[in-house]
């Protein structure tokens, strides 16, 4: 008797082939070998997850030079049953390519994504002060629009390593101003629970603010900084419903079962009546939070105890 192989999981990703998304996806073990679908947009990617099309969906969410991806922040801010699984880092740096027979002195279009044309900007002003930029959904797609000829589009801006997708000739390379770059992204399956802590963990969560008053995101930032939790982003977006009103993208040093993170979680619960939980996973960087003796496992265990048998007399 013959046993049936397990169904393959599916992976969404910005795609098409050859997106520093997808090189976040070949970091992740257990998507080796299982099904990938390239999508066109972030959005596409979540809703495949949240419909069950795909089993989770790789997404930029924040980049060391122009900080939050905030069309991801907002999406996982009001799409419900959304978990962030894992987080994946990857350098990010730039080529200019062309068609073949394209010189630097013959282009007029750039096409390239926003976020990466920012960042390559200083070298094409040198390099191609003619130019003027044509925005792509992605950097390989702004490779793909040097073949669309009614786009009229002369060179773009792409990963290294383009050229082996495309016939395409490289006319530039290092093309970022900051050759440190690096963009976070997360892999979001649907709520799950959560894995057991590493030691070297994450924790993600949405908060809104209950009202617009002086002194409220001290409140909400004390809830963490009093129970030594360090923040390691803080990002702001409006909520939209009026001026004034603002949600916070928070990311924590340590996991939901560390004693001070879950503490500082039930403050911000009884402060803000809006909490989205992203979850807890391990850090791409494996870098593991500093505690002092006060807030860690133990020093909140033996405050309990105090408590149940010195003032409660239990």
């Amino acid at each position: 008797m013959t046993s049936t192989p397990a169904p393959l999981r599916r992976y969404s990703y910005l795609g098409p082939a050859g997106t520093f998304t997808e090189a976040a996806l070949k970091q992740v073990p257990e998507a080796v070998g299982q099904e990938w679908r390239p999508v066109d947009n972030l959005g596409e990617a979540l809703q495949h997850v949240v419909s069950g099309e795909s089993d989770a969906a790789m997404i930029a969410i924040e980049n060391s030079i122009d900080g939050g991806v905030t069309v991801a922040q907002d999406a996982l801010a009001t799409i419900p049953g959304l978990r962030i699984v894992g987080e994946y880092l990857v350098s990010v740096n730039f080529v200019l390519v062309a068609r073949p027979g394209v010189a630097l002195e013959d282009i007029t279009v750039v096409s390239g994504h926003p976020v990466a044309y920012a960042q390559c900007r200083a070298w094409l002003d040198r390099a191609v002060p003619q130019h003027r930029h044509l925005v792509a959904t992605s950097n390989v797609q702004a490779a793909a629009d040097l073949f669309d000829t009614a786009k009229g589009v002369d060179a773009a801006i792409a990963p290294p390593g383009i050229d082996a997708h495309y016939d395409v000739e490289v006319l530039g390379e290092a093309l970022a101003e900051n050759p440190d770059a690096v963009t976070r992204f997360v892999l979001v399956s649907r709520t799950a629970p959560v894995a057991e802590p590493t030691g070297a963990d994450k924790t993600s969560l949405i908060v809104e603010l209950p009202e617009d008053r002086a002194g409220a995101l001290l409140e909400l930032l004390e809830q963490f900084s009093t129970r030594g939790v360090n923040l390691t982003l803080i990002a702001s977006r409006p909520i939209g419903d009026r001026m004034g009103r603002y949600r916070f993208v928070l990311d924590a040093e340590g996991h939901v079962r560390d004693e001070r993170v879950a503490d500082a979680l039930l403050g911000v619960k009884r402060f803000s009546p809006n909490v989205v939980f992203l979850g807890s996973y391990p850090r791409a960087d494996q870098v593991v939070a500093s505690i002092r003796y006060a807030q860690d496992d133990a020093a909140f265990r033996e405050a309990r105890d105090w408590l149940s048998a010195e003032c409660l007399g239990e």
